[in-house]
């Protein structure tokens, strides 16, 4: 299955001159959803993982499943003011604005191995973000796993520092 054509582009939302890649259309069909999934287990099934940090909000869907599958924690990373006290938060920019993002103080111990999991990588800045997070607290970010990454936009120089995983990618589209 190609899992590209099971994602749907919006043009010009939110703003102008943007091409959204929408994965709700992947979601709604379960053999795209079940292999998207699949895919990510297969890779991180042998790997030492204490946690899986799911970015808000898509990144919950995957990051979740994930966590299940592999018998790990799951800890998101909310937009400000989403999570209750007490939190650490981190600034970010994007490919259309400024954000903050939390996580709980007491969601990473020291030490423990972590894999970041989110629906795309365009800027990177909300990955560096969470990576950012995840350290504060003393956690070792081990890769960032992406459903869909939009190189033209040169995520992957934001968290060079990070392993990336992505399945699919739109160039230039």
């Amino acid at each position: 299955m190609n899992l590209k054509d099971k994602i749907r582009t919006v043009p010009n939302w939110p703003i102008e001159g943007v091409m959204f890649r929408d994965i709700t259309s992947l979601l709604q069909e379960p053999d795209a959803f079940r292999e998207t999934c699949d895919l990510l287990y297969e890779r991180y099934k042998n790997m030492q993982i204490d946690k899986i940090v799911g970015i808000d909000a898509r990144g919950f869907v995957f990051g979740a499943v994930l966590a299940y599958k592999l018998g790990v924690g799951f800890v998101p990373v909310r937009k400000k003011g989403k999570l209750p006290p007490e939190t650490v938060s981190q600034d970010y920019s994007l490919e259309y604005g400024t954000n903050t993002v939390e996580i709980r103080d007491d969601a990473i111990q020291k030490g423990e191995k972590v894999l970041i999991v989110d629906d795309l990588i365009a800027t990177g800045g909300t990955v560096s973000a969470a990576a950012k997070l995840v350290e504060k607290l003393g956690g070792e970010v081990l890769e960032c796993a992406f459903i869909i990454e939009l190189p033209d936009l040169k995520g992957r120089e934001m968290i060079k520092n990070y392993k990336i995983f992505t399945l699919v990618e739109f160039e230039g589209e």
